[in-house]
């Protein structure tokens, strides 16, 4: 009788770990997600567009601070670095 009741502490112990990392894992909104078709394409859709924009922003600034110091450069009047620099700085001013 004991080794009984220790065998199905065991067991219930077991059972309450495997409930919990299911939990923990989200499985039924997985499951969820994998069973409607439409909940996969606005989920894509919607992380595309934002993966979209934060890229553009991105290399907005990134550009913006390449630039800013490109023309700091030119203004150190560095013989043979600033003559490329004031060439590149010429031609992004342009193609604005």
């Amino acid at each position: 009788m004991f080794f009984k009741k220790k065998k199905i502490k065991i067991l219930q112990l077991s059972i309450d770990k495997l409930t919990n990392m299911l939990e923990e894992s989200n499985v039924h909104e997985w499951m969820y997600i994998l069973g409607s078709k439409k909940e996969i394409i606005i989920r894509n859709l919607t992380a595309g567009i934002f993966r979209g924009v934060g890229i553009g922003i991105g290399v907005t600034i990134i550009t913006a601070i390449l630039i800013i110091l490109l023309q700091k450069i030119v203004t150190l009047n560095i013989p043979i670095i600033g003559e490329y620099i004031a060439d590149i700085v010429d031609i992004v001013e342009r193609s604005r």
